[in-house]
């Protein structure tokens, strides 16, 4: 069962910087968070809640490495909206979920993790947001169990419609040599963003020390989904991409989307990049999903 809880991570003398960079970033959020925590067999699962208890589930899956509190400028728009909202820690990343049970293994270990987490909440169906690697498993997750997922919002998804760029995957390349450091991560995503609004200090340095400090699991990745498969998603969908994003042609992954799924909302947002998106962006990101979950529901 999921119970409040203040931490749901052991915390040692080196991951202590990461978690009070953690808990003073989520001390942001605009709607006070309840820290909920879910057990699953493979292992622990941290759950950041906001907004109204009796509100329509809305699961936020973040991009890899950026942790729950990334929501904090969102949040607040989709609490006040009505939504309960329901920030989730990916088990096995950098944050406050434990992988301390059963290897994932795969994506049906994935898939099933996720199925463990809203079973355990009491949820049948929600709405699903994911960014980034998170949009990657909210779509597959709305391919697998497409009875749970009303509706579905994608930011910046990656390996959803289109592969990365040859030379961001070089840029990259050393993110996943050993002996990680902070200043390599904070180069990345200060390079990622070059051009755009600047970072949120806070949310660059939750990043930056998770990447270098925290012992993260093994990510679990699969290919892109095929057209025949896309063709099965039965969710309404919205699709945002981040016009400034380096990990691929915004516009032409935009045009491959829209031919994937005729039937779903994709928009080009200008002026921001991919790790930047649900920040710079969040006056349209936050107007755009909560007109998106109104008009669906109507």
């Amino acid at each position: 069962m999921s119970a409040r809880t203040p931490s749901a991570h052991p915390q040692s003398e080196r991951t202590a910087p990461f978690f009070a960079a953690y808990d003073a970033l989520l001390a942001r959020w605009p709607a006070p968070a309840e820290a909920l925590t879910v057990r699953t067999a493979h292992g622990t699962t941290r759950v950041n809640a906001c907004g109204p208890r009796d509100g329509r589930p809305l699961v936020l899956l973040h991009g890899g490495g950026a942790t729950s509190t990334t929501w904090f400028a969102n949040v607040g728009a989709w609490a006040a909206a009505g939504h309960r909202v329901l920030a989730v820690d990916l088990i096995g990343d950098p944050g406050r979920s434990v992988h301390d049970g059963r290897p994932l293994g795969g994506v049906p270990g994935l898939m099933g993790w996720l199925d463990a987490v809203l079973d355990e909440l009491g949820i049948q169906e929600a709405d699903l947001c994911g960014h980034s690697y998170g949009g990657w498993i909210a779509l597959e997750y709305a391919l697998h169990a497409p009875g749970r997922v009303g509706r579905l919002a994608l930011l910046d998804p990656t390996q959803c419609f289109a592969g990365f760029r040859p030379g961001y995957l070089l840029r990259v390349l050393p993110l996943f040599l050993p002996r990680r450091t902070a200043a390599r991560a904070r180069s990345y995503v200060d390079w990622e963003t070059a051009g755009t609004p600047p970072l949120d200090p806070g949310w660059r340095e939750v990043y930056a020390l998770g990447y270098a400090d925290f012992p993260a699991s093994r990510v679990v990745t699969g290919p892109r989904p095929t057209p025949d498969r896309l063709r099965t998603l039965t969710a309404p969908t919205l699709v945002l991409f981040a016009e400034h994003s380096r990990t691929h042609d915004a516009h032409h992954v935009a045009q491959a989307a829209r031919s994937a799924l005729p039937d779903a909302t994709v928009v080009v947002l200008p002026g921001v990049a991919h790790n930047n998106l649900p920040t710079a962006g969040a006056d349209e990101v936050n107007r755009r999903l909560t007109d998106f979950l109104a008009a669906t529901r109507g």
